[in-house]
């Protein structure tokens, strides 16, 4: 049987391929207010400006391409039981190849029904405009999760991880819960890696190898390792 690597994957992997940030010194969030365009409120508020700010994500996502770590990550694929959980919106994961995604925070290529979470579509192209209805006759909004939203897939995410042979932390601070906590629920004695250039050294793990890198350098070396060595 093939052994289960778990990845927790953050905006580090997707910014190596040219989607913006949102926490970073350049990040989103240092142009606009969260709660101006990603927030219930403002939905409510002005729809118009939201679905124009994830109008341009969107447009940013479509013109990006997988990067080497997304590629390196694929290749795993073929020697162990590989299952990614993103805290990223983007199809990056997918558009490499991995088979296994979770998206904690949704995906931002699919809509969904403002009434009913359960009516979700694909978006064709990057613009998703007022009168855009689902079959409820509800206006659709981005098929993400918003702050002051609760995250629907974390019980899955924590159940996933603790099914973990191998746990590794990819492009992501730890700093955004509760995406952040899901380390906790690993067992204990498998091997973890950390791949940030800003990983938190003082992260109270047993074990923990931490490699201050981007992604796409340190990510496909870790691969090479991980099948060389039969972890």
């Amino acid at each position: 049987m093939q052994k289960r690597i778990v990845v927790l994957s953050g905006a580090g992997i997707s910014a190596e391929s040219g989607i913006k940030t949102f926490r970073d010194d350049n990040g989103m969030w240092k142009q606009y207010r969260f709660e101006e365009v990603a927030s219930p409120e403002a939905w409510h508020a002005h729809p118009e400006e939201v679905l124009e700010f994830y109008n341009q994500r969107r447009k940013n996502v479509l013109e990006a391409r997988p990067n080497a770590a997304h590629r390196a990550l694929v290749n795993l694929e073929s020697y162990f039981d590989v299952r990614i959980i993103t805290q990223n919106v983007d199809d990056l994961h997918e558009r490499a190849g991995s088979s296994n995604v979770l998206h904690l925070h949704g995906e931002i290529r699919k809509a969904r029904s403002s009434n009913d979470d359960s009516l979700i579509y694909p978006i064709e192209g990057w613009e998703l405009k007022m009168g855009d209805k689902a079959k409820d006759g509800a206006q659709l909004r981005p098929h993400v999760v918003w702050f002051g939203e609760p995250v629907p897939m974390i019980q899955a995410a924590h159940e996933i991880t603790r099914e973990a042979d191998i746990f590794l932390i990819i492009g992501t601070s730890l700093n955004v819960y509760p995406a952040a906590g899901l380390y906790q629920f690993t067992r204990d004695n498998i091997p973890r890696f950390y791949v940030d250039p800003g990983a938190n050294e003082q992260l109270d793990l047993e074990g923990l190898k931490i490699m201050k890198e981007k992604a796409s350098t340190a990510v496909p070396d870790l691969a090479e390792y991980l099948i060389n060595n039969h972890l």
